[in-house]
Parts: C-alpha cells; sequence; structure tokens
C-alpha cells in the first residue's frame, strides 16, 4: 500500500469544512412567513400575560410582583397589543387593571378556580369590585381557567359559579377551557355570555404539525360553532413554542413559532374571528412543570424582554449561526489538527479509512456543535441542568478529538476500567484516559436520557446533537481499531443492554414522525453497540 500523503488530509480537511459550511448555509436559510408575526402597525388582538421573571414563581404562595416591574411589562405590550388576558387576581395580578388603564390597554380578566370554595369566592369578590372600579378597562371576565380538564371542579358547580358572578358584572361572562371539554360539557354554554376556547396544536392528542396548526386552529373553531351556535367563538389561547421536544411531527422552534403566529393572525382577520396568543413572555417556571417546552410560548423572550420577531427582520431557528458557524470550523481544524499530529509522531503511515473516519467525526461535530451548544442554552434549568448538558457537551467536544488521535495511531477505545478501575489495570497514557473518561460522561448521561425516556417521557428532551458528536467517532473508533482478545466487561455489557432496550422501546412509544426520537434511537443503539464490542484484559487461566 502507498504510504499516504499530506494532502490527503488537507484534501478531507477542505471537504470537512465546506460541508459544514453548507450545513450552516442551510440551517440559518430564515423562514418564508405570510405576514409579520408581531407588527406594531397591525397591533395583536389580545395575549395572555404572566408578570414573572427569572427565579420568580406562582407555584411559591408567597410571590408578589411589584407595580413598577407589571407596569413596565404593560408599557412594553401596549406597542404591539391592544389588550392582554389574565388568568388571576394573586401575585400581585390585582393591579392589572390599573396599570392597564395608565398603559391604554384593554383587559381580559381572569378568576381562578378551584377545589377549594373559599378561595374561590375571594377571588370572585375580588374581580367584582375591579370590574367596578375600571368599567373602562375591564372588557370580559373568565369565570375559571381549564378547572374542568383538572377535574377540580364538576361542570354543574362551574355553571352555577357562572352565574353566580354575571349579576354582579356590567361585561360579558366566559369560562376558557380545552376545546374537547367544552363539547363534552355542554351545559355551561348556556350560562355563559361567549364561548372561549383553548386550541393548542402541539399539545392536542395527536400532536399537528406546524404546517398544518392554523387550518387546523380554524377547523376546530368552525365544529365549535355548529356545536355552539349563536354565541360567539372566542379562541382563549393559541400559539406555538419556539423550543422543546418533540411530540410526533409537532417540532418547536423559532421558526415554526413565526410562521404558526402569522399564519393564524392571517386567517383571523381574513375570516374576522378573535384571538388571544398565548403567551406575551416567555415564563422560566412553566419549564418546573412541562419540561423546557413549557417555557417558551412567549413572543417576548424571558432574559432580554425583547421581541423574538421584530417586523422587518428575517427569522431564522439560529440567530447565533456565524458564532455556531465559527466553532464548529475550529472544532473540525482541531480534529484533523490532532490526527496530523499523530501521524508525524507514528513509523507507518494510517490507513485511508482511519482518514475517512477522522473526516466523519471531524464534520458532524462540527456540523453539530453549534446545534448541541444551543440546546443547552435552552434546555439547562438549574444548576443541575446546566452541569449536565455542560459536561455532556464537554465530553462530545473531546470525543472526536481525541478518538482522531486513537485512530491514526491505532489505538482501540479504552474500557472504563481503565479509567477508574484497580490501579494496576489503569492506562498511563492521558490521551487514553481523556477518551475513557468521555466515553463514561457520555455513557451515563445518555443512560439517564434513556432511561428518562422509559420511565417518565413525556417532559423530556432529546440529546440528538451532542450525542451523535460522541458516538460517531466512538463508533468509527470501535470498527476500525477493536480490540482482537479480552473478556467483555460487565459494565459496558449491562449499558449496552440498556441503551439497545431503550431505544425499541422510544422508537416505538414516540412514533415515526418524530424524528428527533429516531435519531436519538440510532444514537443509543450505536453507543450499545460500540460498548458491546469492548474487550479488557484476557482473564488469566
Amino acid at each position: 500500500m502507498e504510504p499516504i500523503s499530506l494532502r490527503t488530509p488537507l484534501a478531507l480537511l477542505l471537504v470537512s469544512l465546506g460541508l459544514i459550511v453548507a450545513a450552516w448555509w442551510w440551517l440559518s436559510t430564515p423562514a418564508a412567513l405570510v405576514r409579520a408575526p408581531i407588527d406594531p402597525s397591525d397591533k395583536l388582538e389580545c395575549v395572555s400575560y404572566a408578570p414573572f421573571r427569572g427565579t420568580q414563581t406562582p407555584l411559591i404562595a408567597s410571590t408578589q410582583i411589584s407595580p413598577e416591574q407589571i407596569a413596565q411589562d404593560l408599557a412594553q405590550l401596549a406597542t404591539i397589543s391592544k389588550c392582554v388576558r389574565t388568568y388571576s387576581i394573586q401575585n400581585g395580578l390585582d393591579q392589572v387593571p390599573a396599570l392597564a388603564e395608565k398603559a391604554g390597554l384593554k383587559v381580559i380578566q381572569g378568576i381562578w378556580l378551584g377545589s377549594n370554595r373559599y378561595k374561590n369566592l375571594a377571588e370572585i369578590a375580588t374581580v367584582v369590585g375591579l370590574t367596578k372600579k375600571y368599567p373602562g378597562v375591564i372588557s370580559a371576565v373568565v369565570v375559571g381557567n381549564e378547572v374542568l380538564l383538572r377535574g377540580e371542579m364538576t361542570a354543574a358547580d362551574l355553571a352555577a359559579t357562572i352565574r353566580l358572578v354575571k349579576p354582579q358584572v356590567k361585561v360579558p361572562v366566559t369560562y376558557a377551557d380545552v376545546w374537547e371539554y367544552w363539547l363534552r360539557n355542554r351545559e355551561v354554554y348556556e350560562a355563559v355570555d361567549f364561548v372561549t376556547i383553548h386550541i393548542l396544536p402541539y399539545w392536542e392528542d395527536f400532536p399537528v404539525r406546524a404546517s398544518f396548526a392554523a387550518a387546523h386552529v380554524d377547523s376546530i373553531r368552525k365544529r365549535i360553532g355548529v356545536a355552539f351556535p349563536g354565541k360567539e367563538i372566542l379562541i382563549g389561547e393559541t400559539g406555538w413554542p419556539s423550543a422543546g421536544r418533540m411530540r410526533e411531527g409537532a417540532l418547536p422552534s423559532r421558526t415554526n413559532q413565526a410562521r404558526v403566529v402569522a399564519e393564524i393572525l392571517d386567517l383571523a382577520k381574513k375570516e374576522k374571528f378573535r384571538v388571544n396568543l398565548i403567551e406575551a413572555y416567555d415564563q422560566p417556571w412553566k419549564r418546573q412543570l412541562e419540561g423546557t417546552v413549557g417555557g417558551f410560548w412567549g413572543l417576548i423572550d424571558a432574559d432580554h424582554r425583547a421581541l423574538k420577531y421584530p417586523a422587518g427582520q428575517s427569522v431564522n431557528n439560529y440567530p447565533l449561526w456565524k458564532v455556531y458557524l465559527g466553532c464548529g470550523l475550529v472544532l473540525s481544524i482541531l480534529v484533523f489538527g490532532a490526527a496530523m499530529l499523530t501521524m508525524r509522531r507514528r513509523p507507518w503511515s494510517p490507513r485511508l479509512l482511519s482518514w475517512v473516519a477522522v473526516t466523519a467525526s471531524a464534520t458532524s461535530a462540527g456540523i453539530l456543535f453549534g446545534v448541541a451548544a444551543d440546546k443547552m442554552l435552552y434546555e439547562s434549568l438549574g444548576v443541575g441542568g446546566w452541569l449536565c448538558w455542560g459536561a455532556l457537551l464537554g465530553a462530545a467536544t473531546l470525543a472526536p478529538i481525541l478518538s482522531a488521535s486513537a485512530l491514526i495511531s491505532g489505538r482501540a477505545l479504552p474500557t472504563f476500567l481503565e479509567l477508574v478501575g484497580p490501579r494496576e489495570g489503569r492506562t498511563p497514557s492521558w490521551l487514553a484516559r481523556g477518551l475513557a473518561a468521555a466515553l463514561l460522561i457520555t455513557t451515563l448521561i445518555a443512560a439517564m436520557t434513556a432511561l428518562g425516556f422509559l420511565f417518565d417521557p413525556r417532559y423530556r428532551d432529546f440529546p440528538f446533537a451532542a450525542l451523535t458528536m460522541a458516538v460517531v467517532p466512538f463508533f468509527a473508533l470501535m470498527l476500525l481499531n477493536r480490540p482482537k482478545t479480552g473478556v467483555r466487561p460487565i459494565a459496558e455489557a449491562v449499558f449496552a443492554g440498556v441503551f439497545v432496550v431503550t431505544a425499541l422501546y422510544t422508537g416505538f412509544n414516540e412514533g415515526p414522525n418524530n424524528w428527533q426520537s429516531l435519531w436519538t434511537c440510532a444514537g443509543y443503539v450505536l453507543l450499545g453497540l460500540t460498548l458491546w464490542q469492548a474487550r479488557g484484559e484476557q482473564t488469566p487461566k
């Protein structure tokens, strides 16, 4: 075999860099929208408002939001919307009507109902007082939000409560719930002045793709209109998340959120029906209840209080794509640099197949680093979340670099015992230790996520990007530099079994339309196969 000259790896490096640039050119392509999703010259009819920022949460009853913070929010919302919808008067939200009057906003005032009758009556009394004090601000009262969905009241009790409120206020009264619960509890229709339905295509029992979301909303609206003729049908909640895990074919993303909102608003304008979007601001506290996706339904970013989609600006899924592209190119160069440095120190010329594997590792890592970093920024919650996803990204970044050196030198993928086993069996090579550490971290975090999808999958994110960055070089190293002798370590065998079993279950459970799930499951299977081929030292006879 002729020795491979330096031209071959340099040519492959150029190929890798070209593929990374092409991939990010595609990933950063702006979305084509029918209209601007947020346009100050064509204000929204209404938008759901919750004032919580950072670590503030209504899950802590003592949380009180200052009037200055609410006033700041309402002044911003007045530039894009005619109205805000609230859900209760707790946590300082009783201040909203007074502050909305100063901002020039109308308010659809919510009364939060639950299973505690005395709290319900206290909330009703406060809202009745607000409607009398701010008759020009409060345009309607929503008596209860999804209380039937939560099972905290019967339809008969809810209808009686609505009838209790109606004589005490001079504005229209309604109830708000997911559209199916209106069809199941028709007696509530007789008690309200208009019907308020929630249509969230992403959260449907059979999730709807973003491309069909607006048509789904219109179809459900018309269906409810036929079922309940003679009264206005207000869409009290609709929208799309900008980040989080897929549900079947429903993909949260910035472009999908902008597209769905734009298409629904365009439809509402053409067919002349009212829409309240959920929601004004991203709400980080909801992530404790609904996972990553729960915190990213807002039209405005939670941290910087900036519009996600300013009118006149293009919308793409990766606003920092130039940074991600640059980091990907640097990472690819580092991978090839590690391989070339190893080649110079070896007396033989590596196989072409080894350089192809280096190219595959460098290219996949270069493309996916930005995706993985973006996911880490959105999905990390709390110290534990940042440590977990940061460790996985760190291991995934080191894996292709260290594997490139091993591929060219002919070294096999180290076992866990070479890192954490008995002292006499540990490898003296710091490169092998680093590679074993990257493999161990990837395996532990992957196993944690895999078991999560097995036992509690609904709100969990798919770690497909960082997982692939690590698995591709590990798998390539296992194929090309396979150990010839030794016994299969128990730890690797157990993890391999876990990954294969959970991958099969998750793929079936999530369905064939969820590419995030299928991609992640493929990563689990490849990691399982890699670990299954591990061999430790031969047991002495």
